[in-house]
């Protein structure tokens, strides 16, 4: 068996055994500071549903719900601690405070619709909700944003996992040409976590 297919059966079994509270979770954790990408999570599940394991309503409905959540509990991290909670506890979650500078200045440029783009933009969706928190963006129009913004990313990532599935023979045929682009891609992973973290660490020394 090759990577590729590996990780895919690790991943829709973990799934699987769980189900939809497990998306969920993973998608609360996705939406805070956690480094659970949806790329790693939903196409997984749009697999199931080509199985026939679970329905589209409720991997839709529960990686909303689990997107909303996390955002919420992000949200008043931003209100009751904001800056100082990164500048403490985000290297131990793989941000730090230039991570949400950045993000800080992409909410200062598109305002509150940044709550909707931001769904699409990897690293500013995890951190989006903190500043949305400690400018204190009424609740309501921060939910609807961030319930569209997410449904429909979750939406497209299944649909793609689902196709992937209905496909997969046809797709393992170039398996060995997929798993060195994983390899690759790993690769390239390690090397920007260290030069983001280990670089950023020496250059302030």
């Amino acid at each position: 068996m090759g990577l590729t297919a590996w990780i895919a059966g690790v991943a829709t079994a973990f799934i699987d055994k769980i189900g939809y509270p497990g998306v969920l979770l993973l998608m609360t954790l996705e939406s805070m500071v956690f480094p659970v990408p949806s790329e790693a999570v939903m196409p997984f599940a749009g697999f199931l549903v080509a199985e026939g394991r679970l329905t589209w309503a409720g991997v839709v409905v529960s990686s909303t719900l689990g997107s909303i959540a996390g955002s919420l509990i992000s949200y008043f991290m931003g209100a009751w601690g904001g800056r100082p909670f990164i500048d403490r506890f985000g290297k131990y979650l793989l941000l730090d405070r230039e991570d949400l500078e950045m993000t800080e200045r992409f909410f200062g440029k598109y305002g509150t619709a940044t709550i909707f783009i931001s769904r699409f933009v990897p690293v500013v969706r995890h951190l989006i909700s903190i500043p949305a928190g400690t400018g204190r963006m009424p609740l309501l129009p921060f939910s609807a944003y961030t319930a569209a913004g997410a449904a429909l990313w979750n939406a497209s990532l299944a649909v793609v996992g689902f196709y992937l599935k209905q496909n997969w023979e046809r797709v393992m045929r170039y398996s060995h040409t997929i798993d060195i682009a994983v390899v690759l891609a790993l690769a390239a992973a390690v090397a920007f976590f260290a030069w983001k973290h280990v670089g950023r660490k020496r250059r302030r020394l």
